[in-house]
């Protein structure tokens, strides 16, 4: 069938009369393959990763028009498809499709997380998956809501639903002048803030290392703060640092990287978890290095894509401190390889990772507890640490949490 009349043929799909030829219906049928094989070209090259990018659009035939249902997070994408149906002849394209943030988030299209630790899920139900989580203070793309449910977007990327309490959603404005505020980052593993500057007062919240707030003033040996949603509070001087002075101070090795993992030294494993209550073995190693001022992809999946490889043969000679382990399933002749583990390198042919709990693992194979299994699976070693790479947010290079600028943004 010639290639411009494909979408016209389309078009009759709604008219053709029941006791036409073979021949017809398959025209029809070849037309309606040719459409979905755009959508998904587009799909394959804006949204490769349905984790962190929405592209979920249909094409249904309405009369003489090819109508787009659905919705997605991407504009570009969007006006590229049509921009590629339309091209074709005889063929008119309606755009149904739902562009988010939805026109109910208008105004408020941001947010800051509220609690010390929210739970982020693959629906807008507590039964359903935890897919990651997001510290206090962690800003995010607020896109729209579902009853007690707003579907969110991590600075990481990730897409997911958090429930109302975890969230304040915002405006740009509102967004842009909460950056601009001095800030504190709390750093102990766990913790409280207090009503007063005093212990023994009522706890306002519990708290988590990475924790971020509004600094408002001090007393006593305690930093006032203001939470997202207003709660005003007290927090030990000694359990955080200025996040300005924190920054500044940034100057991630191997040692800090070490130093921060054995912190976390038996915290449980979590799927989904990626703070000091529960860790995944990705979730883990993203919360050190975001202790030490990088915000790495989510997932071990992801997280490969970032830093230089240093090391396929076992030759651990080769690795230094903070160096990621990648393990899984290694490519054959009939499947692709599978990453299923990442750990962290620390020395002394040891790693860390979060397997049933924080552990250390070592490679050494003359070791009574040689990790054999971890060994046999062992695929790659990437090198994050000192590298700029696209994939990974710098701290101290972004506006993430704190800006120095006034200017406002327009939601």
């Amino acid at each position: 069938m010639n290639s411009k009349n494909w979408l016209g043929s389309l078009m009759l799909l709604g008219v053709v009369f029941f006791g036409s030829c073979n021949s017809d219906r398959s025209e029809n049928t070849e037309a309606s393959n040719e459409v979905d094989m755009i959508i998904s070209d587009v799909k394959s090259e804006y949204a490769p990763d349905s984790r962190v990018a929405l592209f979920d659009i249909r094409a249904e035939q309405e009369g003489s028009n090819l109508v787009l249902k659905g919705e997605s997070n991407l504009p570009l994408a969007v006006d590229d498809l049509k921009k590629r149906l339309e091209a074709e002849d005889d063929v008119t394209v309606i755009d149904s499709i739902s562009l988010l943030p939805s026109k109910e988030m208008t105004g408020k299209s941001e947010g800051v997380i509220q609690i010390s630790v929210a739970n982020l899920r693959s629906r807008p139900a507590h039964s359903s998956e935890l897919v990651t989580q997001a510290t206090l203070g962690t800003p995010v793309k607020v896109y729209k809501k579902d009853d007690n449910w707003y579907y969110v977007q991590t600075p990481d990327g990730y897409l997911a639903w958090v429930d109302s309490g975890g969230v304040t959603p915002i405006s740009g404005q509102e967004l842009q002048k909460w950056r601009s505020n001095e800030k504190i980052i709390y750093l102990e593993p766990f913790g409280f803030s207090y009503s007063k500057p005093n212990k023994d007062s009522e706890v306002v919240t519990d708290l988590v290392a990475g924790s971020i707030l509004e600094l408002t003033g001090e007393k006593n040996g305690f930093y006032e703060v203001l939470y997202p949603n207003q709660k005003k509070a007290f927090i030990e001087k000694s359990a955080a640092q200025p996040y300005k002075e924190w920054v500044n101070a940034l100057d991630p090795s191997g040692e800090k990287l070490t130093e921060t993992a054995k912190k976390l030294m038996g915290v449980p494993y979590l799927w989904g978890g990626t703070s000091p209550k529960g860790v995944d073995c990705s979730g883990y190693t993203k919360t050190i290095f975001f202790l030490n001022g990088m915000v790495l992809p989510r997932d071990a999946s992801q997280q490969i894509a970032a830093g230089e490889e240093v090391d396929t043969t076992r030759n651990f000679e080769n690795l230094q401190p903070g160096d990621l382990l990648y393990f899984g399933r290694k490519a054959t002749d009939t499947s692709s390889e599978k990453i299923i583990h990442v750990g962290m390198w620390i020395g002394d042919d040891q790693f860390i990772h979060s397997m049933g709990e924080v552990r250390i693992s070592t490679f050494d194979t003359t070791s009574a507890d040689f990790d054999e299994y971890n060994y046999n699976r062992y695929l790659r070693t990437k090198r994050v640490l000192g590298k700029n790479d696209e994939n990974i947010i710098q701290i101290a290079d972004s506006d993430l949490f704190m800006t120095s600028e006034k200017d406002t943004l327009k939601d």
